[in-house]
């Protein structure tokens, strides 16, 4: 009974199978057909706008009423298609460039080894891009680079390069190629001397004395070439605001026998060095040197100056020589009787400065009177061939006329005045010397010789004894 039972349920089973596949298979037939009209659909769509459009063009193209319209609308486009590339960059980024002159060259090389001529300290270089990448390429610290690293001794043509500029510009350098030399260096001692440098920064009452050194003689690396040319190292002693004793290292440059800085690395490049700073000083008179004339026969009475020394400094080796310091007045500037004259007073060479820079004259004039002194006694000067001498005549005096005013030449007589011949050029024999007379101090007094020249036999003996020393009377013939 059972075995029945389950036949008849495979049966069924079988049939709800089949029936399902027939079920399947007929939708699938349905939507092929549905699927196959929609395709035959739109390519029928798709032909009739082909063949209306095709009928437009063949309306349009050979229609004699449109052949003015197309001619246009062709042209158009042939216009179009050449100038595409033109127009089309209207929408790229613009090219943009700006130039930067005297950019410094950096150079790669060892230093300790080689020494480098040849290359331009700076160059120009052009910046190419975008209007934002070169703006910001300006702006950088860009360098132009001579890379030499693994070059050897001798000359090399090289092409520089940049860093620092960005990837986003093109660079373009002036000069982009040089030609450079390494040459080895070798090294040399020096003798080591030295400079004052910015002197008019320190107070001119101080003077320096000699420096001491740490060490007077220095090493100097450089090419065997450079070094020939070295003639000097010096230290450059700054002394500025220095009013002491002082200690300092002082820079070390290397220079040629004109005077100019030669490129030598000096080891090291500075010196201890210590300066002894003085402030010598001198005290003396001052004294006014009058020149000209006083206008209408006039004279000067009298000269009063507020300040009658001066305190002078300098070296004392300058100090030593120095007995006096001049105040000049130029007496035909002279129209009142009494006038105040402000004159600046004039330091003799090397004294650095003093403590007044000007003085206050008072001058007071009066009527000149003229006055002959005679039996003025003819000295001798300057005697370096120790001669004797005879004077034609036995002449040995002369007349000298004085001018001033009558209270100040009054009392001036003949041993007052010198008058001498300076006989450094005398050769032996018969010749005429100028006379030549001394001028008072003080200026106001003028002495006038009433003769120019002044006949003497040299003789060939030479004076022996007192005569013959510079300056000594030579003994009348």
């Amino acid at each position: 009974m059972s075995e029945n039972r389950n036949r008849v349920n495979d049966e069924q089973n079988e049939r709800s199978f089949d029936s399902g596949k027939t079920e399947l298979a007929n939708r699938i037939a349905v939507q092929s057909k549905r699927v196959a009209s929609t395709y035959q659909h739109l390519e029928d769509s798709l032909l009739r706008i082909v063949r209306w459009f095709s009928a437009f063009i063949d309306r349009t193209l050979f229609n004699t009423r449109y052949n003015k319209l197309v001619s246009l609308v062709l042209a158009l486009m042939m216009w179009f298609v050449v100038n595409y590339s033109t127009y089309a960059s209207l929408y790229t980024p613009l090219s943009y460039s700006r130039d930067r002159n005297g950019v410094s060259v950096t150079a790669k090389y060892n230093t300790d080894t080689f020494e480098l001529s040849g290359l331009p300290e700076t160059a120009d270089i052009t910046i190419s891009g975008d209007t934002t990448s070169v703006n910001n390429a300006i702006n950088s610290r860009g360098v132009v680079v001579a890379d030499l690293e693994g070059l050897t001794e001798g000359t090399h043509q090289i092409k520089l390069t940049t860093e620092g500029y960005g990837d986003s510009v093109s660079i373009k350098i002036d000069p982009s190629n040089v030609i450079i030399t390494l040459k080895k260096k070798t090294t040399q001692q020096f003798d080591l001397s030295y400079d004052f440098v910015n002197q008019d920064k320190m107070d001119s009452i101080y003077s320096v004395g000699t420096p001491e050194f740490e060490y007077t003689r220095v090493n100097v690396r450089a090419s065997k070439d450079t070094l020939s040319s070295i003639a000097f190292v010096k230290a450059l002693i700054d002394l500025s605001s220095q009013t002491g004793d002082f200690t300092q290292e002082a820079k070390l440059v290397a220079y040629n026998a004109s005077g100019q800085p030669v490129d030598a690395s000096i080891v090291p490049n500075t010196v201890s060095v210590t300066v002894p700073v003085t402030s010598p000083n001198k005290t003396v008179p001052i004294e006014v040197e009058v020149s000209g004339e006083v206008p209408d026969n006039k004279a000067i009475e009298s000269i009063s100056m507020d300040q009658e020394t001066v305190t002078i400094y300098g070296p004392e080796s300058v100090l030593g020589q120095i007995d006096k310091v001049a105040v000049t007045l130029n007496a035909s500037t002279l129209t009142k009787d009494e006038s105040t004259i402000l004159r600046p007073i004039t330091l003799p060479a090397g004294v650095n400065s003093s403590n007044i820079n000007q003085l206050t004259m008072n001058v007071v004039l009066g009527e000149g009177v003229t006055r002959e002194i005679q039996n003025v006694k003819i000295n001798y000067r300057n005697n370096i061939g120790n001669y004797k001498a005879s004077q034609p005549e036995n002449k040995t005096t002369t007349s000298v006329m004085i001018f001033g005013t009558e209270a100040n030449i009054e009392s001036i007589t003949a041993d007052d005045i010198v008058v001498y011949v300076d006989m450094k050029d005398a050769v032996p024999g018969l010749q005429e010397f100028p006379l030549q007379v001394e001028q008072p101090q003080g200026g106001l007094v003028t002495y006038t010789l009433t003769e120019a020249t002044y006949a003497l036999n040299v003789l060939g003996e030479t004076n022996t004894g007192t005569e013959s020393e510079t300056d000594a009377d030579i003994n009348n013939g």
